[in-house]
């Protein structure tokens, strides 16, 4: 039965979760109810998979220990805490194994933020898998349950980028009882109850937000995609499937969905319901010691932890529905917020800590400025199927009221102890533009930016914009000129940090031209580029996978071809003497010359010039100015550009939510 001691579990609740024998046997456990197998290195902090599991579980009176990191070529290893009582519990991490890894150009990342001293090496490919597979080795007659971003996102039959292949749901090969899909908190307790009362089998029909196998569909309300073997050799029955997926994500009138993998069903239940003001305040609130595990001291800890140990997440869900972004598909269009009072205890906890400098880096979410519902009638009848909330255009109904965060924002930064209250975790533009609120971004830019703040325009082609779900470049630049403008009118010098993003799905070599026009004409210099990556489960990646938008069944141009991609990314670094030869490589395919010569409006000149400068010399417009491009249009001679360079960089995009 469920245990009832929770004063003990209380006390135990003021320390790290058990990692070790020792701790056990300091507890004065026998054993454990639950073992948590986790590909990152354990941080107790609210922003990790493990830890929220974790403290949610010993909350409702569950013995919980986590085995962070193990070789996975030793199954003893994944038996140093003892058989579970209940359950085994898988999670790759915060990330995906191979986007974790692997590079867009699936070359080996260097650094792995998750792992003590941001080493690399230290979980395998396919972590869930791997962990799985090593778990029912150890314990095979304990039921195992996978779950976070990996296992989320790789429900259902999927296209995988690292092998090119379409593979089966991780859910088949891990051979785990249950998958756990979004944010689990809410299912991992259901699941543990149902374990604790002898009815595991006969709840999981029952249980929202989770996956499981039978040889039988148990319902007649359900909805049936394309098979796994039907995906795999059709792209048209792939692009079908993923609609149906997409379709039934919503927790209001989602339906259950099947997907057949040889003679076995795989079940998706309906999703899981938001969380209540309440759920969120008691999540966050669990005592989190918010450090990383001493036992990383001596490798300089964990450098994840340096971006959020001192940030808040005020709320959850986007519907933002960016085409290449998993969080629709994980954490859900329906936004779960915090109370402010939950924020403003968390924000005096943060104060007392040591090495606390005064500074709240960051007060969001998956978008920092989406603090409520995108309309009331989600609450009670989900998101619209069929469309979106925010872009392309706004929907007539879209509440863009920023009220309720200006006055969190301005209460934060009241605090005692506190210097400055930051935002960096991304705003939508567009958004604030929706609300026409010029005063927020006056206030925003006086108080809550670091010098740079981040958005994300990803392209400014509108053919490309409206294949990501994402506003145009017209909305960038109003946003853009608002916060110039705020900024002079304050006497402050800061900078907005656009990412771009190349070889989207949709995006040809002439929208890449275009986007680097765009960044010649506004004296952007991209000093990093990310190109798209199609990570398991999105939109974007279905796109890129069938070349084919499922969503109205018509052909979408994908750039695959290594060189292909390389000439977009190189477009939009123009100015760089090492990318001189594919950018004329594209141009002249593109058929524009006129973008080769000597005059203000060319991307480079008819030869390579600078030596061994990495950019182009600017001078050369000086020296040369009376010559022409090399087309039938030819450049007009121009004042020499400003040097007063608004600074860009891009970055990976993370997935968003991480949890079970």
């Amino acid at each position: 039965m469920i245990r009832k001691d929770r004063k003990a579990f209380t006390q135990s609740m003021d320390r790290f979760l058990v990692t070790e024998p020792s701790d056990m046997k300091e507890r004065g456990w026998a054993e454990l109810d639950f073992v948590l197998i986790s590909g990152d290195a354990y941080v107790d902090h609210p922003s990790f998979a493990p830890a929220v599991i974790g403290r949610y579980l010993e909350s409702k009176g569950y013995r919980v220990g986590i085995i962070d990191q193990p070789d996975w070529n030793d199954v003893e290893a994944f038996k140093k805490l003892g058989k579970p009582r209940l359950a085994s519990l898988v999670t790759a991490g915060n990330l995906d194994s191979m986007l974790n890894k692997f590079t867009a150009a699936k070359k080996i990342r260097r650094q792995d933020d998750y792992s003590p001293g941001g080493e690399s090496g230290h979980r395998p490919d396919r972590a869930t898998l791997v962990y799985a597979n090593r778990m029912k080795e150890a314990y095979n007659d304990v039921p195992l349950i996978i779950g976070g971003i990996e296992a989320s996102l790789r429900r259902f039959g999927h296209y995988d980028y690292w092998s090119d292949t379409v593979r089966r749901s991780i859910l088949v090969d891990s051979k785990a009882d249950v998958l756990v899909y979004g944010m689990g908190e809410l299912q991992i307790v259901e699941l543990a109850d149902a374990l604790d009362q002898g009815r595991f089998k006969e709840s999981l029909p029952s249980i929202r937000g989770i996956c499981y196998m039978a040889k039988e569909i148990p319902t007649i309300d359900y909805v049936e995609c394309p098979s796994y073997e039907a995906i795999k050799a059709d792209k048209m029955d792939f692009a079908d499937a993923f609609r149906i997926q997409y379709d039934e994500q919503d927790p209001f009138y989602g339906r259950i969905v099947v997907q057949k993998h040889g003679d076995r069903y795989l079940i998706q239940n309906t999703p899981a319901l938001p969380l209540t003001q309440d759920e969120m305040d008691g999540v966050y609130n669990l005592p989190y010691i918010r450090k990383w595990h001493p036992k990383y001291d001596d490798k300089g800890g964990v450098p994840a932890l340096s971006e959020v140990q001192f940030s808040l997440v005020s709320q959850r869900g986007c519907f933002g529905s960016c085409s290449f972004c998993a969080i629709t598909n994980h954490q859900g269009r329906i936004i779960q917020n915090r109370s402010h009072e939950s924020l403003i205890d968390e924000a005096h906890k943060m104060i007392k800590m040591d090495n606390f400098k005064g500074y709240i880096h960051d007060v969001g979410g998956p978008t920092a400025n989406f603090r409520h519902l995108a309309c009331d009638k989600q609450a009670v009848y989900g998101a619209c199927k069929g469309r979106t909330c925010a872009a392309p255009e706004p929907c007539e109904n879209l509440n863009t009221n920023h009220d309720d965060y200006i006055a969190l924002l301005r209460k934060l930064r009241k605090l005692k102890g506190v210097k400055k209250v930051f935002v960096r975790s991304g705003l939508r533009y567009d958004y604030v533009l929706a609300d026409n609120n010029k005063d927020f971004v006056r206030e925003l830019c006086e108080f809550h930016v670091s010098g740079q703040l981040k958005v994300a325009p990803e392209h400014v082609s509108k053919r490309v914009t409206n294949m990501m779900g994402k506003a145009g470049k017209e909305e960038f630049l109003t946003f853009k000129s608002w916060f110039e403008e705020a900024n002079k009118k304050l006497g402050k010098k800061q900078y907005l940090v656009p990412y771009f993003m190349s070889s989207h799905p949709g995006c040809a070599l002439e929208d890449a031209i275009e986007l680097a026009e765009f960044l010649r004409d506004h004296h952007m210099y991209p000093e990093q580029v990310q190109d798209f990556i199609p990570t398991p489960g999105s939109l974007s990646t279905c796109m890129y996978y069938t070349g084919i938008n499922p969503l109205d069944g018509k052909p979408v141009y994908v750039a695959k071809k290594g060189r292909d991609k390389a000439k977009q990314r190189a477009l939009m670094q123009f100015k760089n003497i090492e990318n001189y030869d594919l950018v004329k490589e594209a141009l002249i395919e593109a058929n524009r010359r006129d973008l080769i010569g000597f005059g203000p409006e060319c991307l480079i000149p008819p030869r390579p010039i600078g030596g061994n400068s990495k950019r182009i010399s600017q001078s050369s417009k000086s020296r040369n100015g009376k010559r022409g491009c090399e087309s039938r249009n030819r450049c007009q001679t121009g004042k020499r550009r400003s040097r007063d360079v608004t600074k860009v960089r891009t970055s990976n995009k993370s997935f968003g939510g991480r949890y079970m």
